[in-house]
């Protein structure tokens, strides 16, 4: 196996796990223990993974804040985020919507809205959907995760793909110029992924803070979006490569 083949297969494990022994890694990838430390010592170099005693974890600057943390992190902008977004659904409309912290806030300011059919995988969306005014929320099946009531795998995908809708609301862990639209986890991509190619129009909910952050997953091109909504103007760079893209944005100053 190639060294960089070696690495990437590293860098997948760590950030499915969070953490992996140097034991393990060798034994998976079949090389040496050395092989495998080596490997560490360059990666940790380019930032992409922390040495720890005996192993190899995903870098403090790559992870993912709670949930519940997440909810109290820049509140006012994706309350404002949450806002712009409810307007770009109509009573009756069918939409997927992911989980994350904007797509709750989201979620509280559909609350009168009607009839809405939604998929989701957010137990926190779904129930604060489900409460009333003639709403259908199909909640997909899989593997519950206990930070945030999510639900992935590949039984999420299988029960996406049964469905079309009108509006898919998705959040996203950053936005990077050349990668475009990004996440922490695969199994968020995956669920992204699946989305997307469901929807008829796909709108990405995301604050100031995610252009040019660092994060560890690749979900689409920044193409794969038909509009995103932030709370201020994207800095030039990604202003000109969306624009490009022909990505709409939608912002309170805009």
């Amino acid at each position: 196996m190639l060294g960089a083949t070696r690495q990437s297969a590293i860098l997948k494990a760590v950030t499915a796990r969070g953490s992996c022994t140097v034991t393990e890694l060798a034994r998976e990838l079949d090389v040496s223990g050395e092989t495998i430390r080596r490997d560490i010592r360059v990666m940790a170099r380019q930032g992409l993974v922390r040495k720890v005693h005996g192993g190899v974890s995903v870098p403090d600057q790559l992870r993912e804040s709670s949930f519940r943390q997440r909810l109290m992190e820049n509140a006012e902008a994706k309350q404002a985020i949450a806002r712009l977004a409810a307007a770009q659904v109509q009573s009756g409309d069918s939409l997927m919507m992911d989980t994350g912290s904007t797509t709750a806030y989201i979620a509280r300011e559909l609350a009168d809205h009607r009839d809405l059919m939604v998929i989701t995988n957010c137990t926190e969306i779904a129930r604060t959907l489900a409460r009333g005014n003639g709403n259908r929320v199909f909640l997909v099946g899989g593997e519950l995760r206990g930070d945030d009531g999510a639900l992935f795998g590949g039984e999420a995908v299988r029960f996406v793909e049964r469905f079309r809708s009108r509006v898919a609301l998705l959040s996203i862990g950053a936005i990077d110029l050349d990668s475009g639209f990004m996440d922490f986890h695969p199994e968020e991509a995956e669920f992204s992924q699946a989305v997307i190619a469901q929807a008829s129009r796909v709108v990405v909910a995301a604050d100031h803070s995610k252009f040019g952050r660092q994060a560890t997953v690749k979900v689409c091109d920044l193409s794969g979006a038909d509009a995103l909504i932030t709370d201020q103007p994207p800095p030039p760079p990604f202003a000109r490569r969306l624009a490009e893209a022909q990505v709409e944005i939608v912002s309170p100053a805009a």
